[in-house]
């Protein structure tokens, strides 16, 4: 029997191609160019001397070298319609504050604040924790490393290395860090510190002082954070932060955890508070050049940015509220832990189904008004933003500079549903110097730095409420975005600095009686409640949490301070 005609060709076709694909034996090997994405000084050397031999290192790759390598190596990677990166930080979307340690070692342990923020970690169990990361990272095909600044003021910045398994960390540090130039980097040499992240491999909860998987620990001595355990970006960025926390107050440097933005007159705001209480979103002023949005330090010259970047909360989103930061989500920015449409690219900003603590990180340049070199004058006013959820504190006061120590100090808000794990909707707290899980210090050494700077520099400072009013949470309603941001207007104007005051009882805060763009009648919080017995009742709660706390803070604290305690 005889094949068709076209069997025939078919087979003969098939031989053809199998022919052509055939290497011939005399053919030398393909020969591939150096890969394109590793910069010249890429030198994995680098990591040799800390027992790192991984083969391939991307040292601060390019953004778009590491959407490649997210997209590829790393689950729930993706372009948004937007061309920001989308990324999924697995099971910890928040920071683990109770994982939280600090090396006890004798150069150090006599500055630390030791307790419940900074928990004592013997150096030896460090050296395992250390030894576990660097085993980790030692199995990884490709390691990441990124080498950046912290402070925006040459005469004060810090060289910080991360090395980590994820190219979504090393877009963030990049992000967050201050960049280098090519110049910068080539000469950068050894780091100040180095960020082990092997966030992917838990901690061993045999070791010794370990209380689970997730282990964030830093050592003063050798210079060095470990974090495992957690992947959620935010640790890295907060452990820089807490080393400038501890470094820069030693050169009598106030670092605060704070936003700021400068007016065309070169008048500086500084922003206290919190994560959720605004500081991002009202330091991102169309009217007013943004210096940076949570962390800063005042020197005798002025005050400077710790970030190269912004970390906004992205939950409720919108370019009608927040236009700045909305249209900041480019090519470059990261998205983390949001839900987007898979076909589109859409986010919904109001999907909170992974997590309410959805972020959005961008270089500090995607602000259009964005002061670079992000760096400012001394600043004109102080404003200590509280997110209170007894619906109590009054919109806006004017702060006395007994009391502007006696509120920083106490750091009251309410915890906002998803920065931290287990907190799933506001909780009252009291947190010193507005940042106590980042302070290294006793909060006096903080508080002092401020007192004399304020007082050097004529300072004006305000308590801003941000929360509830009209009732509790769960009563009344949040404070609208459109009075605070007329509230803020206004002292930045000098209106309310001449406004005509009352005394709120109780507290004995100075409340304007009016305010230009804000109704009158919230100005006075117990104006705003329906059952004047029920504020009375939530008001005589909160002064007593307010007393209760500041007992750890009395001794040291001047009669005038405690004077500003409420009634």
């Amino acid at each position: 029997l005889h094949m068709s005609r076209p069997a025939a060709d078919t087979v003969k076709a098939r031989q053809s191609i199998e022919s052509a694909l055939k290497v011939s034996a005399t053919a030398e090997p393909l020969k591939y160019k150096e890969d394109h994405h590793l910069f010249e000084d890429a030198d994995i050397k680098m990591l040799a001397d800390l027992g790192i031999n991984t083969k391939v290192v991307q040292h601060n790759a390019s953004p778009g070298t590491l959407y490649n390598e997210a997209l590829f190596h790393e689950k729930g990677s993706a372009i948004l319609s937007t061309g920001a990166l989308a990324a999924f930080s697995g099971v910890k979307t928040g920071r683990s504050p109770l994982d939280k340690r600090v090396v006890d070692e004798p150069s150090t342990s006599g500055d630390i604040w030791w307790g419940s923020v900074n928990v004592k970690l013997d150096p030896q169990t460090f050296r395992i924790n250390r030894e576990r990361a660097i085993d980790y990272l030692n199995t990884r095909e490709r390691l990441y490393v990124f080498d950046g600044f912290a402070g925006w003021d040459p005469a004060y910045r810090y060289k910080i290395r991360v090395i980590t398994s994820r190219a979504y960390h090393a877009l963030f540090m990049h992000n967050m860090l201050i960049r280098p130039t090519q110049e910068e980097l080539q000469d950068f040499g050894e780091p100040d510190y180095t960020i082990y992240n092997a966030g992917a491999f838990p901690a061993n909860r045999a070791t010794e002082g370990m209380t689970s998987g997730t282990s964030v620990s830093l050592n003063f001595a050798s210079k060095e954070v470990v974090i495992l355990g957690t992947e959620y970006a935010g640790e890295m960025k907060k452990g820089v932060f807490t080393i400038m926390n501890y470094l820069l107050p030693k050169s009598n440097i106030l670092s605060m955890h704070a936003s700021a933005n400068e007016g065309k007159s070169g008048d500086v705001t500084i922003f206290f508070g919190l994560s959720g209480t605004g500081k991002t979103t009202l330091s991102a002023d169309p009217e007013r050049a943004l210096i940076g949005d949570d962390e800063h330090a005042w020197t005798n010259d002025g005050v400077f940015n710790i970030e190269g970047g912004c970390y906004a909360k992205a939950v409720g989103l919108s370019r009608e509220k927040e236009p700045e930061i909305f249209d900041a989500i480019r090519f470059g920015s990261l998205l983390e832990n949001v839900v987007f449409d898979k076909r589109t690219g859409e986010v919904d900003y109001d999907n909170v189904s992974i997590t309410e603590n959805t972020r959005v990180s961008y270089p500090l340049e995607y602000i259009p008004n964005a002061k670079l070199p992000a760096v400012g004058g001394h600043p004109s006013n102080i404003v200590m933003l509280t997110c209170d959820a007894f619906g109590v504190l009054p919109p806006v006061s004017k702060l006395t500079p007994s009391q502007a120590m006696y509120h920083f100090i106490s750091g009251y808000t309410a915890k906002v549903a998803g920065t931290e794990i287990g907190v799933t909707e506001p909780t009252a707290t009291f947190s010193a110097c507005f940042g106590a899980p980042f302070m290294v210090w006793h909060p006096a050494k903080y508080a002092e730095l401020l007192a004399e700077k304020m007082s050097q520099h004529n300072v004006n400072a305000w308590l801003i409420n941000t929360g509830w009013t009209g009732g509790a949470y769960g009563q009344g309603q949040r404070m609208s975005l459109k009075d605070t941001r007329a509230i803020i207007d206004a002292i930045h104007s000098g209106d309310l600095a001449k406004s005509e005051y009352e005394n709120f009882p109780m507290f004995n805060l100075k409340v304007p009686k009016s305010c230009p763009g804000v109704d009158s009648k919230i100005l006075m919080p117990n104006k705003t409640w329906s059952n004047q017995a029920e504020f009375d009742k939530s008001a005589e709660k909160l002064a007593t949490l307010f007393k209760d706390n500041f007992k750890k803070f009395e001794e040291g604290c001047s009669a005038d301070i405690l004077a500003a305690s409420p009634e």
